[in-house]
């Protein structure tokens, strides 16, 4: 694996939470559960979409018709099943990398789509980060550059000192890299495993390429060599 010349001037990485740190699997099952559709089913609809580029939301739309998610969330808080997570969902491989990254000097930060409610679980993981923060914190959500100009300014660093690391090429990829940032995408959920590249540009009508491509976070080990 050749690193990216421009990866060695990386002070920062900051990390996109579902799927890169959190596996999401079993919030998905609980979404099939609150749907009443067998999980295999849920998921094989989820890959569907997925791969052909669609929002991830008509999966809802598929199977409930006019599904608002939204109120389904609040349903779900009110009955007692709103979502949740706890150190069981975090992948083995985050907190020894993000520690890693640490003692390395580098500046770590989380940053992703989530609601309030899911950024308070976050900060309890206790994870060894700078910064985290949500959406709904920002006021501001992926894909829009604007989100990524939002972590600029919390940061503290430039554009291109650094690297956004996500799973998702529509949501994070892309647009960081519109944004000035470097990026490596985690091959690994279902848009990791699923979406394909030359789909996503032609889906976003974009040419992009992240600066490198990981199957886990250890792989992120090479930072060591990005100050050299």
């Amino acid at each position: 694996m050749t690193v990216d010349e421009r990866l060695r001037g990386i002070k920062a990485v900051w990390f996109d939470v579902g799927e890169v740190l959190i596996d999401e699997s079993r919030e998905y099952g609980t979404w099939a559960d609150w749907l009443g559709v067998p999980r295999h089913t849920f998921s094989a609809v989820f890959g569907a979409v997925i791969a052909s580029g669609r929002d991830y939301r008509e999966v809802f739309q598929h199977f409930r018709p006019g599904f608002d998610l939204e109120a389904e969330r609040q349903a779900r808080i009110d009955s007692g099943l709103g979502e949740y997570l706890n150190a069981n969902d975090l992948y083995p491989d985050v907190r020894p990398c993000l520690t890693e990254l640490r003692e390395l000097g580098y500046f770590v930060g989380i940053a992703g789509n989530q609601t309030v409610r899911a950024g308070r679980f976050i900060r309890e993981l206790n994870l060894p980060a700078d910064v985290i923060a949500t959406s709904d914190d920002w006021g501001v959500s992926k894909p829009s550059v604007e989100f990524f100009r939002k972590l600029i300014e919390s940061s503290g660093h430039l554009p291109g000192e650094i690297l956004y690391v996500g799973d998702r090429l529509d949501n994070d990829i892309a647009p960081a890299q519109s944004a000035g940032l470097a990026t490596a995408w985690v091959r690994r959920g279902p848009w990791g495993k699923v979406m394909d590249i030359e789909l996503a540009r032609t889906t976003l009508e974009s040419v992009f390429e992240p600066n490198f491509i990981v199957d886990a976070l250890e792989d992120l080990a090479m930072l060591a060599g990005w100050s050299g």
